[in-house]
């Protein structure tokens, strides 16, 4: 059994349910002929996948619902031994080349030479090119970049790109001027609502909108997450009532458990304490800006104007420099430890005033 969020996921551009005007440039431009190199960017939950998914049936047909997992091995220069997973059809390849860390430069070359060293064997039917889709291209080191705007240049005739990513600030320009850039912005809180209505009547079930609402809040807007908030509110009380209460993840109560920890005590060994829940998040695969957006959300509730200033410019200089280094457990703690030593000072400092 399917969760709702893959079963009712659309598989055409004309059935998808917001940005509408948006699907129809989409599949004028397949049927234009001369299809670029796409950047497809947008926050999380807003629809990129299904669009790029949607995107490659009206190119190829059904031929690439029909998915398989391959490993994919690679050596680097220090002849040590990398292992990707890709999901591919016989039109496409789908990779997070960002899994291979720092040698994710030669997943990018290795990948893309192979796929477009060989053509289509039927190109009457189908387009003459094949398509390679990377995800998180804007958690790809500099190295690996820069590779691949060398590499799409010089396979053009035989691969097309289509790349995913959640904000175009960290890409690099050479790699922006190269492609069409196709912004998926979040859906509005009402579309959301009225996606979750047509979800649960497919499912026979009746979702009042004060109680959608309410979820589509609590989602921040996103798509994907507001229909698994809907499946989870469904196993935990059914009928649904308008005063009942939306469940957040297990790993954001756990943040948030972690932030109250910090604010409770600032000493070694509640930093010691802390740093096993951040160990706990990064090995459930809790990326680090969310781990740090989620601690700064919690932790300036409990400051005042000006330090609320101060926190979030630590948060934003060490979420920088853990994207510049390799070990994010250093960088998240270095923040955690900055915010103790400057919230101590601020708690003793409003002591010695009330004094």
């Amino acid at each position: 059994m399917s969760l709702w969020v893959d079963k009712y996921r659309p598989k055409e551009l004309n059935k998808l349910d917001y940005h509408e005007e948006q699907a129809k440039h989409l599949k004028k431009l397949v049927e234009g002929g001369d299809f670029p190199h796409l950047l497809v960017y947008g926050p999380s939950g807003a629809g990129k996948k299904t669009r790029i998914m949607c995107l490659l049936r009206e190119l190829y047909g059904i031929g690439v619902e029909k998915l398989r997992i391959e490993h994919q091995n690679f050596t680097t220069p220090s002849k040590k031994k990398l292992e990707i997973f890709t999901i591919a059809s016989n039109y496409h390849i789908e990779v997070n080349p960002s899994d291979a860390g720092i040698y994710d430069r030669i997943v990018i070359q290795e990948l893309i030479k192979t796929m477009a060293s060989s053509y289509q064997l039927d190109s009457t039917g189908q387009r003459d090119f094949k398509v390679v889709v990377l995800n998180e291209v804007d958690r790809l080191t500099k190295d690996a970049q820069h590779a691949l705007r060398r590499t799409m240049e010089k396979y053009m005739s035989s691969c097309r790109l289509i790349l995913c990513a959640n904000s175009t600030s960290k890409v690099i320009p050479a790699i922006r001027s190269r492609c069409l850039g196709i912004r998926v912005p979040a859906p509005t809180e009402e579309e959301i609502v009225n996606i979750l209505q047509n979800v649960c009547k497919k499912e026979g079930l009746n979702l009042p909108n004060e109680f959608g609402m309410k979820i589509a809040a609590k989602a921040n807007r996103n798509l994907r997450r507001a229909i698994l908030m809907c499946e989870c509110s469904k196993v935990q009380q059914y009928p649904f009532s308008s005063n009942q209460e939306v469940m957040l993840p297990d790993w954001e109560m756990f943040l948030q458990e972690t932030a109250r920890k910090i604010v409770e005590q600032q000493s070694p060994n509640r930093l010691l304490e802390v740093r096993t829940n951040i160990y706990e998040l990064l090995t459930h695969c809790i990326p680090p800006d969310v781990i740090f957006k989620g601690l700064l959300k919690e932790l300036v509730k409990n400051c005042d104007g000006e330090l609320k200033c101060e926190v979030t410019r630590l948060a934003a200089y060490h979420e920088h420099r853990s994207v510049l280094g390799s070990k994010v457990i250093y960088h998240i703690e270095a923040f955690i430890a900055a915010f103790m030593s400057i919230y101590q000072k601020f708690l003793e400092d409003n002591m010695a005033m009330l004094m």
